[in-house]
């Protein structure tokens, strides 16, 4: 076991069957929502609280536009009109030294809701940067 922690600049996301590169992901986030309840007779003047639905972000993937590579909007096109048929799950992994994952999330049944191109600059000296939003169904820890 490694007395350092893990660094984050080393991961994969797997869709549909290939492996991507991505600059940045992000929204790997659970929230527990909670449920407030106090009954009539309770001798406490206080609620109680118990775990209600979880609820997640969507995530967020950031990588380099190149020339002839549409597929997010391909995609987005796609689920237009089939709202169940074009899900995919997205499986992110954290890689070690070795590009073996350390851990793996699954999120499931994604679908594209945001598709942004990146900003155009005259005088800047950037790379093109495109970004896909995805919502989902949930996201795991992988074994």
């Amino acid at each position: 076991m490694s007395e350092y922690p893990i660094p984050k600049f080393h991961f994969q996301v797997d869709w549909n069957g290939v492996s991507l590169s991505f600059t940045e992901v992000t929204g790997l986030d659970i929230q527990q929502e909670i449920i407030e309840y106090r009954h009539g007779d309770s001798k406490d003047y206080s609620k109680i609280k118990m775990p209600g639905l979880r609820k997640f972000s969507n995530i967020t993937m950031k990588r380099g536009t190149f020339q002839g590579k549409v597929d997010y909007y391909q995609w987005m096109s796609d689920i237009q009109n089939e709202r169940v048929n074009n899900r995919r799950d997205v499986v992110i992994k954290l890689l070690n030294e070795r590009h073996e994952p350390i851990i793996a999330w699954r999120a499931t049944r994604c679908f594209p809701v945001k598709v942004q191109a990146s900003d155009l600059k005259s005088d800047g000296n950037e790379i093109a940067i495109e970004t896909i939003e995805l919502a989902h169904e949930g996201f795991s820890l992988m074994a």
